[in-house]
């Protein structure tokens, strides 16, 4: 490993660890962007839709506060670990951040409006459907992302592993080699 790739390697881990210790930069990056586009659609569906403080929604009657868990700020930080966590160049990088974060944002405004929905429309099954895919769809939909994520920017490496076998490799590359040549 050259120097550039040690720095490279350094700086990737340094973020995720700084962001770590924050995960409340997620959730306050990301409820405004969640809240304000719920509230947009919900308002397009209906005139009567009002936003009050504290990301709670009035719509057709009912009362939505969109909370941390809506939100999702941890399964941003998932999926910079998995990004972040794996070796590519600067580019793809960028691409592959933009198509995770970009996407997953979307998909959640899209589920909180459909639960607004079923909420507002009386679904019987609402609580039951709504812990589901709280407990559930949200892993499922991070791991899908990575996956499409992976297929869509053809990336060959593994999350943290790479990094690892990188580092070993580098520290062992002499002994490893002398085995493999049958020298002692």
């Amino acid at each position: 490993m050259n120097k550039k790739e040690a720095v490279n390697l350094a700086m990737r881990y340094l973020i995720l660890l700084l962001l770590g210790l924050s995960l409340s930069f997620f959730y306050s990056v990301f409820t405004p962007l969640t809240v304000w586009p719920v509230y947009w659609y919900l308002g397009l569906l209906n005139a009567g839709t009002r936003l009050f403080e504290g990301n709670v929604i009035f719509f057709r009657g009912e009362y939505i506060e969109i909370i941390g868990a809506c939100v999702a700020g941890a399964a941003y930080y998932l999926l910079l670990i998995l990004n972040l966590g794996t070796p590519m160049d600067a580019l793809k990088r960028i691409k592959s951040i933009s198509f995770l974060i970009g996407s997953f944002l979307l998909l959640n405004i899209a589920r909180i409006v459909l639960f607004s929905l079923l909420l507002a429309g009386g679904f019987g099954f609402f609580d039951l459907a709504h812990k589901l895919t709280w407990y559930f769809g949200s892993t499922l939909l991070v791991v899908v992302l990575w996956f499409v994520n992976v297929w869509l920017f053809d990336i060959r490496e593994i999350p943290i592993y790479s990094d690892v076998l990188g580092l070993f490799g580098d520290v062992f590359r002499g002994k490893i080699g002398n085995i493999k040549k049958g020298q002692r």
